[in-house]
């Protein structure tokens, strides 16, 4: 049991498994003479891909790249769009209520912080657009990026929406044909150990036993390794996170001119909220919901009155598909020589595409500190847990903060959240400092944290929260000459920049020209 780490296989494919062995095997190419880190995937024909992680952070921008894969490519294969800002509607107090929480973070972001200024002058306006102007091109329906930019280069930064189902088919071939990746299409129909416990191999139900040194769980919600095979237990957050079931549905654009918009629309509803992700030809819109409060069919009643009141999709008849989940992540991991990714760790709603982010995290990690010898692996075992265990904190309390705040109280869904009962000790405490002083770059102790205090900034003030032991005069003499031109240039520069600036569709019809 002391060889070294030569073969990871993956079992279970969908965009987890596919990322998780494109990332591993582009950072451990299997070419030179110090390199022998072989990458299998296998994945059971019938198991379906969930299809609901249509949206990135920018982070996607940097995975691609890794891979090899063209943006060009990338955008036309997978009817992908930009993502540049998530658009909060109603979340507030139920009405037209909105805000943004943009990719680009806000002026002079760390070197100075302008929450403060925001704050001494009284809080003027929103303030996303009084420190970012990328708000104000997702109302206009704009690109991140001017045409002749090189690939992955931005003016905004942006993520991406995309087609799940077309984005695991361009993965499934680039890593099989560029990567080395190797594939087999199997059912796994048991397990064999080690006298240690841990995974030897896998059986198949067609053909040999698959041995391998590291086994890497992307089987979804069967968790056939982590899961089924070393019982390690589910941790439930339903009682912090109550929406535990959505009705999703793919409607098309009324016209192939339909602006398309470049932010994930959040929209809340008296039970729940929905999610809508413009893509290309069509969207994806879903309305997710906790099933103790609210039934399905009020759901779904919801989600085609959303549907019905838009002039701009196409009204021909939907047949919206229920996905149920528990919210909450494994107590571990990393079991033995087993690592979880994916929906078989843990998922909780898809707000803010924290999904895919975990995944692409997840992945690299392990990529970067792939095992070489069995003695290694108890050590990153160890820190992955703790790692991992520590985002999934951070996750949550990131989402329960965008309910906690709401000031609506037509419906038991929004009572429920409102109630202290619900939140978190480290959410709690961290509401409590921000009575007195604004997230800042020191405030939190993790390393790697997910949610940046910007992230943290746009969501607490658009939603309302107003610091109100905030003692004003705090900007000194000495900052305030730097405070004032960060902001003249951030104007200046935002103007210029949105008026030339194309809008989504000119810039795909333009991508669609030139490779026609």
């Amino acid at each position: 049991m002391q060889k070294n780490i030569t073969r990871v296989v993956v079992v279970g494919g969908g965009t987890a498994g596919w990322l998780t062995a494109g990332i591993i095997a582009a950072k451990n190419p299997l070419v030179g003479e110090n390199s022998h880190t072989e990458v299998i995937l296998v994945e059971s024909p019938d198991v379906k891909n969930l299809g609901v992680g249509e949206g990135t952070w920018p982070t996607m921008r940097d995975t691609l790249r890794l891979l090899g894969i063209a943006e060009k490519q990338f955008l036309s294969e997978c009817e992908a769009s930009f993502k540049q800002a998530s658009k909060f509607v109603g979340w507030q107090q139920g009405g037209e209520d909105k805000y943004y929480h943009p990719f680009t973070a806000p002026a002079g972001f760390g070197a100075v912080n302008l929450v403060e200024a925001w704050h001494d002058e009284g809080c003027p306006g929103d303030f996303e657009s009084w420190v970012c102007a990328q708000g104000m091109a997702c109302e206009r329906y704009q690109a991140p990026k001017m045409p002749q930019l090189p690939e992955y280069a931005y003016n905004f930064n942006y993520g991406y929406h995309l087609s799940a189902d077309k984005f695991v088919a361009l993965l499934h071939r680039h890593c099989t044909e560029q990567l080395g990746v190797q594939y087999k299409s199997a059912h796994v129909a048991g397990i064999q150990s080690h006298p240690d416990g841990a995974i030897a191999a896998i059986e198949l139900a067609e053909g040999e036993p698959l041995a391998g040194d590291l086994f890497i769980d992307c089987s979804g919600f069967s968790a056939r390794l982590i899961g089924q095979h070393y019982n390690v237990p589910f941790v439930s957050k339903r009682h912090i996170l109550f929406n535990d079931t959505a009705v999703a549905a793919q409607v098309n654009h009324a016209s192939d001119q339909t602006p398309i918009a470049s932010c994930t629309v959040a929209t809340a509803r008296p039970h729940g909220w929905v999610w809508d992700i413009a893509l290309q030809s069509r969207r994806g819109i879903g309305h997710v919901f906790a099933s103790e409060l609210t039934t399905e069919t009020q759901a779904e009643d919801a989600l085609r009155a959303y549907i019905s009141s838009d002039e701009s999709l196409s009204q021909k008849a939907i047949m919206p598909r229920t996905i149920r989940f528990d919210p909450g992540h494994r107590a571990r991991f990393w079991e033995h020589n087993c690592v979880a990714i994916g929906v078989s760790a843990g998922f909780v709603e898809p707000l803010e595409a924290t999904a895919l982010v975990l995944i692409e995290k997840s992945a690299e990690w392990i990529a970067d500190q792939l095992p070489r010898s069995r003695a290694a692996m108890a050590v990153l075992r160890k820190r992955y847990n703790e790692m991992t265990d520590a985002r999934w904190g951070e996750i949550i309390d990131f989402i329960k903060l965008h309910y906690v705040l709401s000031e609506r109280r037509d419906s038991p869904y929004w009572q429920a959240h409102a109630d202290p009962a619900s939140w978190t000790d480290s959410l709690r405490d961290a509401l409590q400092l921000w009575q007195s002083q604004p997230p800042g770059l020191l405030e939190t102790n993790l390393r790697q944290e997910l949610f940046s205090s910007a992230s943290k900034q746009y969501v607490l003030y658009g939603m309302g929260f107003r610091s109100h032991d905030w003692q004003p005069g705090g900007i000194t003499s000495l900052r305030k000459p730097l405070i004032e031109r960060v902001r003249r240039e951030f104007l200046h520069n935002g103007d210029k920049l949105l008026a030339q600036l194309p809008t989504n569709r000119e810039y795909f019809n333009r991508l669609k020209a030139a490779s026609a």
